[in-house]
């Protein structure tokens, strides 16, 4: 047999071997409704029948639109992967800015009430871990702007996930603590971001480097806030744009940040 010829083999048998699994794969992504405390809450979850038994899970808290097609898309990107992810909503149900200035108020209270912002997400991420898909043991938190803040705040919190990832998030805290959290970090960061300067990012670094953690920034040179948006637009000048590179190279980051962090990949049928 030809080197040529085994490798067909091999390609046919692969192909047999997962069509079945593939034929049946069927993404999900609902709405979901929980609580934290009496306030109603509404998320959006999303993971591939095709994978069987318990998977990692991945909490992705949304930017300060609040849960829009965007973070949905994001969702439903982690599931293809294997994952279980929920979007978790911090504003409340019902609560979907759709202005700018709208959103601005949202986001500003809740950066304004960081033990507050705290308990929201956690109250997803717990309710995210009781799903039946999901591996508690192998979980995980991100989020985009307003919602890598938030990511990050979580991690103050001490939270028990396993990593931690903001991209284009804020880095800034009125309550340092990286020092309560035992996971690892992955901050994906803008180099040309208006909105977190250097010295925030510096400030970001020391407590990282205090804490003693596993941690990681990676700056990408040229982009500006909300550079993983297509929404965004292109022009960089008013300090948040879209930059394809960017978004590419910091969703690569990612996976190989799960990949290290979960050590085993799903099993699909």
């Amino acid at each position: 047999m030809t080197r040529t010829q085994s490798l067909c083999t091999l390609a046919t048998i692969a192909a047999l071997a997962a069509g079945p699994g593939l034929a049946h794969a069927k993404l999900v992504g609902k709405k979901v409704s929980y609580k934290q405390g009496k306030v109603a809450l509404e998320g959006y979850l999303a993971y591939d029948d095709a994978v069987t038994g318990k998977r990692p899970a991945v909490l992705v808290v949304h930017d300060w639109m609040g849960i829009s097609a965007e973070t949905r898309r994001r969702v439903d990107m982690l599931a293809t992967l294997g994952y279980v992810a929920l979007a978790a909503d911090v504003y409340g149900k019902g609560v979907r800015p759709t202005t700018p200035d709208a959103a601005g108020k949202q986001a500003g209270k809740w950066k304004g009430d960081r033990p507050g912002l705290r308990a929201r997400v956690r109250a997803a991420l717990d309710f995210l871990l009781k799903r039946p898909e999901a591996d508690p043991a192998r979980s995980a938190a991100m989020g985009y702007c307003f919602g890598g803040t938030a990511a990050l705040e979580l991690a103050r919190s001490g939270a028990p996930v396993a990593g931690v990832i903001s991209f284009h998030g804020g880095l800034s805290t009125p309550t340092p603590g990286l020092t309560a959290f035992k996971g690892k970090l992955l901050v994906l960061h803008g180099a040309d971001d208006p909105h977190v300067p250097p010295a925030e990012v510096a400030s970001f670094e020391q407590e990282a480097r205090e804490a003693g953690l596993d941690w990681q920034l990676i700056a990408y040179g040229g982009a500006v806030h909300a550079f993983t948006n297509p929404g965004a637009g292109a022009d960089k000048s008013k300090g948040a744009a879209y930059d394809e590179r960017a978004d590419r190279r910091s969703w690569q980051a990612m996976q190989q940040f799960f990949t290290e962090l979960f050590s085993a990949a799903p099993s699909p049928r």
